[in-house]
């Protein structure tokens, strides 16, 4: 039984990709690696997010 994948699958699929080549992807070893940086503190943890989420909006 084959199914074709619909427009909108491919183009999530190509978006994804190009998050990826961008590095605009979290892998669990990268949050992994932020929340040791962080010494595991939830405060400064949100803050590097909030922090790179304004240089992604200004970019």
């Amino acid at each position: 039984m084959k199914k074709a994948l619909t427009q909108k699958q491919i183009a999530d699929y190509e978006q994804l990709c190009r998050d990826r080549s961008n590095g605009r992807l979290l892998t669990p070893d990268g949050l992994r690696f932020i929340c040791e940086a962080n010494n595991c503190d939830p405060e400064a943890i949100g803050r590097h997010f909030l922090e790179v989420l304004g240089r992604m909006k200004n970019a």
